[in-house]
């Protein structure tokens, strides 16, 4: 993760520096460590029990440390934050002393044979660290959400999802799922309903797409006994049952233009009317609305009416494609493994790293269902074994030549300008790169486990790149 990344999507890092004597190299960190925050603490490592650490996301030691201040800086640093990373960076530090500190509790000891690169990375690594530590900790303090156990996934997407959760769950306002197909909406529309007052009260879905008009009218509103031929006893609607709680109206787009008027009706006034009677009933019911086409193309056909559009529509809530949300693949198939598992009363089985890697490869045009029913065949597929491998799910497709440039030439003399050896591996090598960065959306940590490499193996290609094509500009 680079300082770039965190200068412009979050709030820059803020590093600490506690310089000993004597001091470290003479040259300038602040212009070195571009991205970030350094603030250099003053009065040495005697200040380091009164320091606020605040905003603090790594603590720097820089100069020549003897072991023993080193080891009671750390345990100050510890005390005040048992997670905050700390680093020393002393040019005379020996193998035993970086081990003894490293044993101590430091995140990483730097001597005279790291360059300032590997500063930098080490620092932007402890970064890292430090703030998904921190993530995890106010999770574990936060208040117990049992709704967040539905929605499986740590993506941007995904967490946007649960915010809006968290922000409009509590609240009796309409909300409007939209999505493609098996992705998950009414998973949503569970969690919202168990993010709000009602949850102790029932949740009644019904699909507008399943019945026929004559039908789905009297199973939203109930019917009195000779409302119609076979209506022998009163029944009550969708609409009562979900009183004081909620109703989950999905596909509410395949809807009747007719029935869609009655809906209207309830939505502004809420109260309905049995089939075949004319007495108003009075309901509380909070409406969650479902669709996965777009309404607003359905109002200009003719087929949706709009002022209902705009009763369903008072908070959007759009929930995202699973290619969209790459990096949640793998949890959700291992989600999926331990719940087909336990359905079929089996030891809990677990997918090989090779198979994930296939899984996040694949476009998946029917969604978390289609995943969910993979995963299911997988488990079938695989008999006895613990173990499920890519041809388990059907997926033989090797991910690696994807990435492959789209034109190689076999003969060089193809090649559109003679060059050396070297340069046209450089080439193809930045090619790589590049793909890999484009299919895992710009995610170095994916990028450079699609490659089978190491992520600063990646990071320092990239900045090799960067650094010569600079040279290059001047």
């Amino acid at each position: 993760m680079s300082f770039e990344y965190y200068k412009y999507s979050m709030t820059p890092p803020q590093v600490l520096c506690f310089q000993n004597q004597p001091a470290a190299p003479d040259f300038d960190l602040r212009e070195f460590l571009s991205g970030i925050r350094l603030i250099q603490a003053t009065g040495g490592l005697e200040s380091i029990s009164k320091a606020n650490l605040e905003g603090t996301d790594c603590v720097l030691i820089t100069g020549c440390t003897p072991l023993a201040d080193a080891v009671d800086a750390l345990g100050a640093l510890h005390v005040l934050d048992a997670l905050m990373p700390v680093i020393f960076w002393d040019p005379e530090m020996r193998a035993t002393d970086a081990v003894c500190l490293i044993r101590a509790g430091a995140y990483h000891c730097l001597g005279y044979r790291d360059s300032y690169a590997a500063l930098r990375d080490t620092l932007s690594n402890a970064v890292e660290f430090r703030r998904q530590a921190s993530k995890v900790r106010s999770q574990a303090t936060a208040p117990r959400e049992p709704w967040r156990e539905l929605l499986v996934g740590q993506s941007s997407a995904m967490e946007t999802i649960v915010e809006a959760i968290r922000l409009i769950g509590p609240r009796r306002c309409t909300v409007l799922v939209s999505g493609e197909t098996g992705t998950g909406k009414e998973i949503v529309a569970r969690a919202l309903h168990m993010a709000s007052p009602r949850m102790n009260q029932p949740m009644v879905a019904i699909n507008c797409s399943a019945l026929p008009e004559n039908l789905l009218e009297a199973e939203l509103f109930g019917h009195v006994k000779g409302a119609f031929t076979g209506a022998i006893n009163c029944r009550m609607g969708r609409f009562e049952q979900a009183n004081r709680g909620t109703i989950f109206l999905d596909e509410i787009g395949d809807m009747p233009i007719d029935l869609q008027a009655k809906l209207l009706r309830v939505l502004q006034d809420r109260e309905i009317q049995r089939l075949g009677s004319s007495e108003n009933i009075r309901v509380d019911v909070r409406v969650l609305a479902a669709t996965n086409v777009n309404l607003v193309e359905r109002v200009r056909q003719g087929k949706f009416r709009e002022d209902l559009y705009y009763r369903l529509n008072v908070v959007p809530l759009e929930v995202p494609p699973l290619r969209k949300r790459e990096s949640d693949i793998p949890l959700l198939a291992e989600h999926f493994v331990r719940k087909v598992c336990q359905f079929e009363g089996i030891t809990p089985k677990h997918v090989t790293p090779e198979a994930l890697l296939h899984l996040r490869l694949c476009p998946w045009p029917g969604n978390v269902r289609q995943l969910e029913n993979a995963v299911e065949m997988a488990v079938a597929m695989s008999g006895e074994r613990d173990t499920l491998y890519a041809s388990d799910f059907g997926l033989t497709k090797p991910p690696s030549l994807e990435l492959l440039p789209t034109r190689l030439h076999a003969d060089p003399m193809e090649a559109p300008d003679w060059t050396d050896f070297a340069t046209a591996v450089s080439q193809f090598e930045h090619c790589m790169l590049q793909r890999a960065l484009s299919k895992t959306a710009g995610n170095r940590t994916a990028a450079a486990e699609l490659l089978g490499m190491k992520r600063t193996t990646l990071i320092m290609k990239l900045r090799s790149f960067e650094n010569s094509n600079a040279l290059r500009a001047c």
